[in-house]
């Protein structure tokens, strides 16, 4: 028996069960295999099936979803393990320790917004005269639109 027939035999979870057990619709895993983050095989009838290792997969991509963490970045992730196999339990903890530098960053930005929200928020407009980032002649307004020094200046 090949390889890939062995991973047919055991895909057999149905699209269907995935999203009801996962708790995402089925066009959430179309669009996560059109990303390469799942994977699935077809019957003889052409229909997707899955191994039952997509469950912890999807689960994680979930976890960091709720994070905050970008599919791309759920990607590469992912892509790290040998074999881009599903992660175990130590996998997640190395995983999840990635990602929380990115947490930590987001967490101190937010921060930083908050305290800062009552004075300024940093749309480089020209018509504040107590703002501390006072848009003179609107320099901005070349380069860009919105608010765009809250980042710059946060």
């Amino acid at each position: 028996m090949s390889a890939e027939q062995k991973k047919l035999i055991d895909a057999t979870l149905t699209v269907g069960y995935v999203a009801k057990r996962s708790g995402v619709k089925v066009s959430t895993l179309h669009f996560y295999e059109t990303k390469h983050l799942i994977k699935s095989w077809r019957n003889s009838g052409n229909q997707r099936r899955y191994k039952p290792d997509v469950l912890r997969r999807v689960a994680v991509i979930k976890a960091a979803q709720a994070m905050g963490i970008s599919l791309d970045d759920i990607k590469q992730t992912l892509a790290s393990l040998p074999d881009n196999r599903t992660p175990t339990k130590k996998d997640w903890s190395a995983l999840s320790k990635r990602w929380q530098a990115q947490l930590d960053e987001r967490i101190a930005y937010m921060q930083r917004i908050r305290d800062r929200v009552d004075g300024c928020i940093g749309c480089g407009c020209l018509s504040l005269k107590s703002c501390p980032i006072y848009n003179k002649d609107d320099h901005l307004g070349s380069e860009q639109s919105g608010a765009v020094l809250l980042k710059s200046k946060l």
